[in-house]
Order: C-alpha cells, then structure tokens, then sequence
C-alpha cells in the first residue's frame, strides 16, 4: 500500500513493475501447481509417461470477439484474465450506434414524458482531406467526454459531426493527383469536371476521418453528420453573403492581400507559415533550380533630381523597387529634412518620378533611415501610399513574374529578377552593399511558396462592428472564455482587427454569389468597380436586381458571376448554426442552437472562434455558443512542435494498437519527405521510439489526453506515460474480475444496492465514505471542465482506495465463515464497481461498458439502462449519507502505518509469506483507541500475525529484538525479528545492496552531468532518471538506517 504522503497516480514504471510481479507469482504457482500434479502422478505409477507438448499459458491468450456489427457482444463466457485493449474496445461502438444511443431523441426513449435540458456541441469540422492526428484526438477526448457526462445527466445531447470542404487543402491534394496520375493540370479539365474530379475524390477518400473519429469512440449522431459543401450549407452560406452584402457588411475593395504565386490564390492568415531567420539564409521555393537568399538587407541610392545628391535606401526585397512610387524619411531626421520635397529619378524606368515626403511611422535607426515605399506590394507601404496619396505600381504578376512596364525585367520570374536587379545596380554604380538582417519570410502552408502581398480587388467583411460586440459579450460574461488567461488574447486581437478578405481564387469551395453587371449598349460605366456588383441567389435574380439599381430594362443587362470562392473560414464561420438548418426556422434551430460550449485549440482563437461569434451575432442575433474551451497545444516528449521532418508526429491509431519502429519508420516513405530529412526523422524515431510504441487502447489514451489538459498553452506528450494508463486499465480488469469471483462464488449471497451501514465494518463504511467523496469530487471537476482533476480523483479512488486497500483488507472476510459480514462485503464491492464504472465512463467508455455488462443486475437498484453511456451519473447526493470524514482521517493514519510497516519489512526483504508480530506505541490516548478499531485491517495489510497497540504506560511491553521506524509524532511502531532473521548475514546483505545502489546513483548523477543532458534528452526520460535517482537514494537512506538499527539489536 502506498504512503498516504505519496497519493499520487502511480507512475508506468511502478504499474509496469506490478503487473510484471503479478505475472510471475501467476507463473509460479501455476509451475507449483504441476509440479504437485507430476509428484503425484509419480507416486501413483512408476510407468513411463509420454512427454507432451507444452500449453501456452491461458493468461498470454489473447481472446477474440467474433460479434456481428452492430449486435450487442457476447460476454456470456467466463471474463478473460486478462486486459486486451484490441479485445474490449470490439464490437461496442457499433452497438451503441445501432441502438440510437448517440442521438438526442434517445432520451425521450429512456424517459418518456419528460422534457429535459439539451446540450449541444458542435464538432469542429475537420478538414475532408485530413487524416486523425494527436491534436484531433485531444479535441474529440475532450468534446466526447463532455457530451457523455451531459448525455448521463439526462439531458438531450446532440455531438454533431461533420468535416470541412478545405478549399486550398482539398483542390491542391487533387491537383497533385492529377498531375501524378494522368499528366493532367485542372485547366486541361475546365471548372466544372474539375471540381467532379475533387467530389469524386472526397466520396472515395471522404469517410476516413470519420472511421477514425468511430475509432476514439466519439459519441456523435451520424445521422447529423454534415459537410460543408451540402446542400442546405450551399444555401446558407450563398444567404448570409446575400444579406451581408446588401447591409453593406460585405464589400468590394482592391487592396492587398496575402498570394501564392504557386497557387495563384489569395489565403488567410492562418495558412501563412513564419519563418524567422537571423541572418542571411538560403531557402527552397517552388519554381527555382536553385535556393533564394533572404535574410539581408540590399541596399542602393537613388539619385535626387537636378542634383547631384543622392538617397541611400534599404529592403530585404530589392526586386520590388520596381513598383517604387515615393521615399520616405522621418520629419525629424537632420539628415534629409532639406530633400523632404523633392524628386527622385528611377534608375530603370524613367518616367516614374519619387517623391522624397516626411512620415513619421520611418525608424531612424533603421539601415538608412530613408524608407523606399512600394504601396503595391507591402503592407506597410500601402498605408503609407493611402495616407501620402502615392501612385500604387504593380510590379509582380499572379504567378509571380515581374510586370510589364519594368524596363528590361518585365517577364522575369521575381526571385531571377532580384538578382538581375542587383546586378544592374552595380553596373550603373548605385548598389551600395548588404548586411545581415533578421526577418520574418511568409511562406504558403500549402505550396511552400514565399508569400507576395500583391494589390487585388477583393471581397471583405467590416469586422469593427462585430469585434466590438464580440469583446462586450466575453466583457459582460455572456460569453465564457476557458481557460479566462486567453480573454487578454481576445481582446487584443479583437480590438485590433482587420477587415477580413474572404475571395480566394480556387475552384473547390462556394462560388461567390455575385455579379459583375455591364451593359449590352456599351454605356459609360462612370461609377468605381466595387459599385457595379450585385450578390443574388440566382441569375435571374441578379439581373432583376440590376435592373432595378442601374434603372434600365433587364435586356439591357450582361453579368458576369464572379470566379472566386469564399475563404473556408466564411462556412466554417457559419458552422453553429448552418449546421441546423439556418436561415429557416427549423425544429433543431429551436432545440440545439446555441450551442452550451465551442472546444478546440487556442490557436484558432481568431481566426475561427471570433469569426463564428461574428457571423452568429450578425446573422442570428444570437452568440452561437455559451462557453468557449480552449486546449493546449500537443508537442512531443522535448517540448518540440509535431513536425513530419523531425519524425515526431504520433498517429493516434498507433498509440491504439501498438507499431514497432520498422513501421514507423515505412511511414515516413509514404510522404513528401527528401532523402535527408527521412534520414534526420528515423534518427528521431529510433532514439524517441527503439522498441515502437506499445499498444495502449483507446481508453489509455484518453484518460492520457484528459490527465494532460493542465498544462496550460503546451502539452509535452510522453507515450509511455499512455502505455501506463493502459497498465491503469488492466488494475480496474484485475479489480472487478476479482469481484466477479466473489459474486459468483457462492450462489445463495447475492450483493444488494443498499447497504446496511449498521451491519457495516470500519472498512466497509471507509471505502463508502471514498466513494462519495470521489462521486462529489469527479462530478464538480468534470462540471467545471477540470479534466486533470477528474482523472486524478477517478484514478486514486479505483488504485489507491478500492484495490490497494479495499479488496485486500476484505479478503479474510470474503474467504472467512461470517455470512452476514460477507453479504455486507460483496454489496460494498457491487456499490464500489457500479459507481467506479460510471464515473469513469465518459473518461473511458469501453472498458467501462465491457465490464458494466459483466456486473449483475441489483433489483433494488435507484436506476435502470440498457448500457452504461445511457446510465445514469452517480449523483453526489446520492452518496451523501456514506460520507465520514472522522473515519477517513482515521484511516489516512492507519495508511501512513501500514506504509511505515511496509517499508521496514521491504528493507529486511521480509516478504509477504514471512509473518510478523508488530506492536504500535500510540502517543495518545485517542490514537491508541482509534489504531485499536483498525488492528484487524492493520494486520491484513502488513502481513503480520499478531498487531498489538499499546499506549504510554505500556512502553515495558515493548519486546527486545525489535526494529523500529517513528510514524510522525503520533506513533511508533515495532517489528519483532526474533527467530526472522540472520542479524550479522542480514547485515552483510544489506552492505552488498548499499554498494549496489549507491554505483547506480553514480551512474545517474554521471549521465545527468553531461553538457548536453538537458539539450538532448526528452524529458520524460529526465523525469524517470531523477524519479529512479530519488528512489535509491532514498532506499540508500533507509538501507543505512536498517544497518544502524540491526547492529544496534547485535
């Protein structure tokens, strides 16, 4: 039992060396076993017998579920010996889909006539490409777990599934397929068979991601299930452009935006990858034999007109002083305040005249101090350009040629041209040189592509309005931020937000429903662009609009519907209630809309969290959830971000079922990896990962995932943490297998759901006490989304409580002769199972449900239920009247003892065989009386034979021969080794074993002292060196003391 100082979950290697203990005390009775079957078939007969094969040991079997799908699973035979995650989690999700449980109208089912509370939450859709990674697991963990609580508590539960037409991500996988498979560009097909091409792929390829949600046993309603290019999301979406528009919310604008040359698109924020460099660096790019220099600043004069003078400017990117238009400086700056006002001539393009104007955003301590502004092609300049009244001069063309007009450079590609840049500068003697610069490169996430900000007319969305009302909501507490430190994020983002470009250039996604309208008598069209736009449902509708607005009969009207799409992120936005059925008044936009919570991960805040903030309030006046839960980051066991070239991306598929390291290194073949990056990625995985991963189950790697969810903004994932949930699971197996004997073994008692608690014993009425405690406290965690909190209570109440104290102290009376104590004993072991299962469904669903059907039913039971997801929660008031707070502490004491005992017995290497007689000295009187209550517990959970409490006046009952340990100031205890041991060969023994412990901590401090220990080793594995540090540094501690004590009995 373990010191009540160390309540703790246990650590894998602590769960390991248990399992592996247990296995061979198995192991060893059962070679016991035959060998007394061969001695007594040797004395019965002298013949010869005939050599059989040898068995494989039951225990080592793996059993096999043969269960139809969707059938309810076959369980009638005896419960394996055994744990197997491949084997519990079979068949169930199946059945649970089959029989609706998933679906929120199964409540009314369970309980007709009644009305309940609904909760709602909405999947975040992840993309139709995608394949489940950790992060995904994390999130369906944490949504999965809550819908279940909710579900249990009896409210109408909705999990609403469904994944994302991912426009850039989807048509570049296709694209790609194309081009490896038939030679094929999408222009060689046209729009239309192009995007056949890409519903053809997501209906091949579209499910994966939804088996694999089934696969972490997501309790979602696939009858829900939605895309977001369906139908009814087609039309929801095409509405709110509609209605934005017309309200002025959405407009038409040419500014810059963030493209991709290689994709020939405009992307989001959240697809621009940073790289930071700190110095010069030479980078790949799409479309370049060679790599591209970046990370230094190029600097040259341009000449001041009619002078001789000359202004010295500096850019990271020279190729774009093609599009120039003015320079600026500081209005304080001495150096040029007497140019400030005039011109300067462009070297390569004559005609184009620069300004020399004074602007105060200029850092003076910046390379020159004199700023060239390019108003097209920086965001930066372009402010500069608006507020100065610049000429804006496209230099670089969508697919990343520089443009006409650029003297001799026009129809370069960009990067060949700032090297022809360069050179032609030093040719006319105005280069004047580079230095070193630490920059920020945008690239594409997509096509790896070095992002342009090139000036396009574009549709936009006015964010202020909204942004102001998102901030005043999370302000006024309507709308909950968890954890609150990421509301400072919020508003800083929120309060600083841009208008939001939502065209994109593509093919796959929602075609923008809006018309370009010309006329057919070729009148002037006097009025700017954006004017000429009209958003409509339909042709038809469009050109009646026009009609309208231009006051011109309808045949006189030409449309032109816009090519782009909309940025995923506009459906995605509308996802809380489009999902629903919006804009109609459907009966699930009355019942699950808003939302109770939103879960993803915190660095989507802005970009899709606030956005589905905006779009609801806009569109539903309504915020479309109640509470938002943020999730850490998921990185590996160094602290490092998940990266496909580092080899440290975990499968969560692999982690369930287990790999070695041959397999994990194939799977780095199957992508885009080169030869040296698959190189540095084995080296990763062979150093993370020598014997694989082990299969751990689904329910390992939740409980894992929710027990990580305080870290805060970063989880460090360590798999073999996982692996020792999975040795968790076979603790609660063992448990309840044991529980099953006992209920079974005799036919005549069978436990009963109400416990007689006049008729109940200390440890009875103790463990009903840690029950109901745990009950309150898993229910509040798990209300308050303290998942770390509940695995934690979940996990010392089923280890700590139920098997290391619970089922051992029991034992005698279970094997004793007293019925009635017995009766008692399996009705507490019923309770304990019953409500340990249900607590820790949610958390862990197979394995609950596994056993849960296993338990017999109890007629006096306070509920009913055809499976344990639809059963109901244990209610804390429930378990209210088990509660005992004196008796606890009462046993908290008897707890420290016994691990005192425990200790002193593990420094002789007294084993559980070897029975001692101990004595306790109370300090108090209280003590002696309390320790007194408990002897008979006492004596179970220390082996001994005989347990004799004494108080002070007592102290001459103390027996000579005997070690002793002090308990605190409450107690000290005594071991009689009389007759036990060999004192001086004990000694001797105890010397060999000091020495051996103390080569190793040499060994460990040596390893640890190494200049790059800290640099090199995963954490995880530092953590288990000073944990196996401390640990025989502690036992060098109590081996000296056992030393002391037993050449003070010599």
């Amino acid at each position: 039992m373990a010191d009540a100082a160390q309540n703790r979950p246990k650590t894998e290697k602590e769960l390991k060396k248990e399992a592996e203990k247990a296995a061979k005390i198995a192991k060893f009775e059962e070679k016991q076993k035959k060998l007394a079957e061969q001695k007594a078939k040797a004395a019965a007969s002298d013949k010869p017998k005939e050599v059989k094969a040898k068995k494989e040991p039951t225990a080592n079997v793996i059993p096999v579920d043969a269960t139809e799908p969707g059938k309810k699973k076959e369980i009638s035979a005896e419960i394996p010996s055994a744990y197997s995650p491949s084997y519990v989690e079979s068949a169930w999700y199946s059945w649970w889909e089959k029989e609706g449980f998933f679906k929120p109208e199964y409540i009314d089912k369970l309980n007709p006539g009644t009305n309940p509370e609904s909760f709602t939450i909405c999947i975040p859709p992840p993309n139709v490409t995608g394949t489940l990674h950790v992060g995904h697991a994390l999130a369906t963990t944490v949504e999965d777990t809550i819908t279940r609580f909710n579900r249990m508590h009896g409210k109408r539960t909705l999990f609403n599934p469904g994944c994302d037409h991912a426009g850039i991500a989807t048509q570049v996988v296709v694209e790609k397929r194309l081009k490896r498979e038939r030679g094929l560009t999408r222009h060689d097909l046209g729009r239309d068979r192009f995007n056949q091409e890409v519903w053809h792929w997501k209906n091949e390829k579209g499910d994966v991601i939804y088996d694999q949600f089934r696969k972490l046993g997501a309790s979602v309603d696939w009858d829900r299930a939605v895309f977001t290019m369906d139908p009814k999301m087609c039309r929801a979406v095409t509405e709110a452009f509609i209605r934005m528009h017309e309200s002025g919310t959405i407009y038409r604008s040419n500014r810059l935006v963030n493209w991709s040359c290689a994709l020939r698109s405009a992307i989001s924020d959240i697809e621009v990858d940073k790289k930071e460099l700190t110095g010069s660096t030479l980078i790949a790019v799409p479309g370049y034999d060679q790599k591209i220099e970046f990370g230094v600043l190029n600097s040259f004069a341009y000449k001041i007109e009619g002078s001789e003078e000359e202004i010295v400017v500096s850019t990271t990117r020279i190729e774009t002083m093609l599009g120039d238009s003015g320079i600026a400086v500081h209005p304080d700056d001495q150096r040029y305040k007497h140019l400030v006002g005039k011109k300067c001539i462009h070297p390569f393009i004559p005609s184009r005249q620069l300004p020399i104007f004074a602007d105060s955003f200029v850092e003076m301590e910046f390379g020159t101090g004199a700023v060239k502004i390019t108003p097209a092609h920086d965001h930066n300049d372009y402010d500069v350009g608006i507020r100065q009244n610049l000429p804006f001069h496209n230099c670089i063309t969508d697919d990343g040629l520089i443009s006409n007009g650029c003297g001799q450079f026009s129809g370069m590609k960009r990067f060949d041209a700032r090297a022809a840049v360069i050179e032609a500068l030093k040719e006319k003697g105005l280069y004047r040189g580079k230095e070193d610069n630490p920059m920020v490169v945008p690239t594409c996430s997509r096509s790896k592509d070095v992002i342009e900000p090139i000036l396009k007319p574009q549709w936009y969305v006015k964010c202020q309005h909204m942004a102001e009302k998102a901030v005043a909501a999370v302000a006024n507490g309507d709308l909950q931020i968890i954890p609150e430190f990421h509301k400072a994020t919020w508003n800083r983002w929120l309060e600083a937000s841009r208008d939001w470009c939502i065209s994109r250039q593509l093919w796959w996604g929602h075609r923008i429903p809006a018309y370009f309208v010309s006329f057919s008598d070729k009148r002037e069209q006097p009025l700017p662009e954006e004017e000429y736009w009209v958003s409509a449902r339909t042709e038809q509708e469009a050109r009646q609009k026009a009609a309208k607005k231009f006051s011109v009969s309808e045949e006189l009207i030409q449309l032109k519907w816009d090519e782009d799409v909309l940025d995923t992120w506009f459906s995605s936005g509308m996802w809380p209630f489009a999902v629903f059925g919006w804009p109609d008044a459907t009966k699930d936009m009355g019942l699950f809309f808003p939302s109770a919570v939103l879960e993803t991960g915190h660095d989507i805040l802005f970009f899709w969290v606030a956005r589905m903030v905006f779009m609801a309030q806009e569109l539903t006046g309504k915020l479309p959830f109640k509470e938002i839960l943020l999730h850490a980051m998921i990185r590996d066991a160094h602290g490092r971000k998940m990266s496909k070239s580092l080899g440290n991306v975990i499968d969560p598929l692999d982690v369930i079922r287990g790999v070695t390291l041959e397999g994990l290194q194939a799977q780095l073949l199957s992508g885009n990896l080169d030869e040296k990056e698959i190189a540095v990625a084995k080296a990763g995985q062979a150093r993370d990962y020598p014997d694989g991963i082990p299969e751990c189950g689904v329910d390992a790697l939740r409980f894992a995932l929710l027990a990580y969810t305080s870290q805060g903004r970063d989880i460090n994932l360590d798999v073999l943490r996982v692996q020792g949930y999975r040795f968790f699971c076979n603790k609660i197996w063992q448990a309840v297998r044991f529980s099953l004997n006992q209920f079974s073994e005799k036919p005549e008692q069978k436990p009963s759901f109400n416990v007689d608690l006049g008729k109940a014993t200390p440890t009875d009425k103790w463990i009903l006490s840690r029950l109901a405690k745990t009950v309150k406290e898993t229910n509040e965690s798990l209300k308050a989304y303290n998942f770390t909190q509940a695995t934690t209570v979940t996990y010392n109440f089923w280890l700590y409580d139920f098997c290391d104290v619970y089922i051992e102290a029991i034992k005698p009376v279970l094997y004793g002769d007293n019925a009635e104590l017995r009766q008692i004993a399996i009705s507490v072991l019923h309770l304990c199972v019953d409500t340990g299962l249900r607590l820790i469904s949610p958390l862990m669903p197979f394995i609950s449900e596994e056993l849960w059907q296993r338990l017999p039913r109890l007629a006096d039971a306070d509920y009913s239920a055809p499976s344990i997801i639809v059963a109901q929660y244990p209610l804390p008031e429930r378990y209210e009247k088990y509660q005992n707070e004196k008796l606890e502490a009462a046993f908290e004491f008897a707890k420290e003892v016994v691990g005192k005992v425990r200790s002193l017995r593990a420094d002789y290497d007294l084993t559980a065989r070897t029975k001692i007689s101990i004595q306790i000295l109370a300090e108090t009187a209280e003590d002696q009386a309390m320790l007194n209550d408990l002897a008979a517990v006492l004596s179970v959970l220390t082996w001994s034979k005989t347990v004799t409490i004494l108080g002070q006046s007592e102290k001459e009952k103390i027996e000579k021969g005997s070690a002793h340990i002090a308990c605190g100031s409450r107690c000290q205890v005594y071991i009689n080794l009389t007759g036990i041991i060999d004192i001086s060969k004990e000694i001797e023994k105890l010397g060999a074993k000091l020495q051996k412990n103390e080569i190793s901590v040499k060994k460990i401090s040596d390893i640890q002292s190494t200049a790059d220990y800290e640099q090199k080793v995963p954490s995880g594995i530092r953590a288990r060196d000073q944990e196996k540090k401390a640990s025989l540094e502690k036992e060098i501690e109590n081996i000296t003391a056992a030393i002391a004590q037993l050449k003070a009995l010599n």
